[in-house]
């Protein structure tokens, strides 16, 4: 059976191999919509299947990316892959998505094997250990972007929330409903991961603009299995907090289990509010007051600086964007 070739479509379409390649690559303002909608019908009628591998060879290109997220399970992780894949996809290229489970061994496993691959460009999350591969990556030009957390001594494209903000608004709440003993939970700082610390920071700052001092009895930084005793901890305190931030989406989740499984009402008995929306903050019972990150937004913008860095357009971008979140009120608090 005869392989389809490009000059095959070419022929039938009767246009030429060049305005065949430009379909192929999405470049349509270089043709008419008749021109178009012929070759599109061609390449159907044929069943035309373009040699990935030779495309590759010739453009110097594998039209494909890789995304490293730190940990999967996060909404907010899912939320970019989601945008980030979709921005791709209409830029004609393909994504790899790789979960490192905070694990700085399998991320550098993961990236080795991107590389080994040759995509065109890596977006990560990065787990923060793994310094001397993201400074060889850049000292070669890899195309790279880091997203939600920064590494600020290599100059790296970073794309992340102001996390100083998120925990303002959430502690502005609270204090604007009359709670004064607020406490805070975070999974893990270990490897001084930035969102966390920057947090808690926030959640520092807050409280000392509304000339509340910081207790450091009210403030938990353990692994996701470790919260239900850090709760714990909490309740047995002589002043107890009336109110607690959690700092992301799994933490909100084992606060939300402790408090069902321990009969602990919400808002009546403590107020709660979480650093990322999701899904079912809107119909939970009572509905949950979530800080939201803008991560489709925030997904296309690092897709952006990556496909830029590829394209080698445009100066040299090494900044931290910082991407404003916004408070949706609920009854939790």
């Amino acid at each position: 059976m005869k392989t389809i070739t490009i000059t095959d479509v070419a022929n039938h379409a009767k246009v030429s191999k060049s305005t065949v390649s430009q379909y192929l690559n999405k470049r349509y303002e270089y043709m008419s919509e008749k021109t178009r909608k012929k070759i599109e019908e061609t390449i159907e009628e044929l069943n035309y299947q373009p040699n990935i591998i030779a495309r590759s060879l010739k453009q110097k290109s594998t039209f494909t990316v890789g995304v490293v997220v730190a940990n999967i399970l996060h909404t907010f992780s899912t939320q970019v892959i989601r945008a980030i894949e979709n921005y791709f996809y209409e830029q004609g290229f393909h994504i790899i998505v790789c979960n490192a489970d905070d694990n700085p061994e399998k991320e550098k496993n993961y990236i080795e094997m991107l590389r080994a691959k040759q995509v065109d460009g890596i977006i990560i999350f990065p787990t923060g250990d793994n310094l001397d591969l993201y400074q060889r990556m850049k000292s070669d030009q890899f195309p790279i972007v880091f997203m939600d957390r920064t590494i600020q001594e290599l100059n790296i494209a970073t794309v992340m929330l102001d996390n100083h903000l998120a925990s303002k608004l959430a502690i502005d709440r609270f204090i604007e409903k009359g709670f004064e003993n607020i406490a805070i939970i975070t999974t893990s700082i270990i490897r001084d991961i930035s969102p966390r610390i920057e947090r808690i920071q926030g959640y520092k700052d807050s409280l000392a603009s509304h000339g509340i001092p910081v207790n450091s009895d009210y403030i938990k930084t353990v692994n996701a299995d470790e919260i239900p005793l850090a709760l714990s901890e909490f309740f047995e305190l002589e002043k107890p907090p009336q109110a607690i931030l959690a700092g992301n989406d799994i933490v909100l989740n084992e606060v939300l289990r402790y408090m069902k499984l321990h009969e602990i009402h919400i808002p009546d008995d403590i107020a709660v509010i979480g650093i990322d929306d999701v899904p079912y903050a809107s119909f939970y019972t009572p509905t949950i007051t979530t800080v939201n990150q803008p991560a489709i937004e925030m997904a296309n913008l690092a897709a952006e600086l990556l496909l830029s860095q590829i394209n080698k357009s445009g100066k040299e971008d090494t900044s931290v964007h910082r991407l404003k979140p916004t408070l949706l009120s609920r009854n939790s608090c």
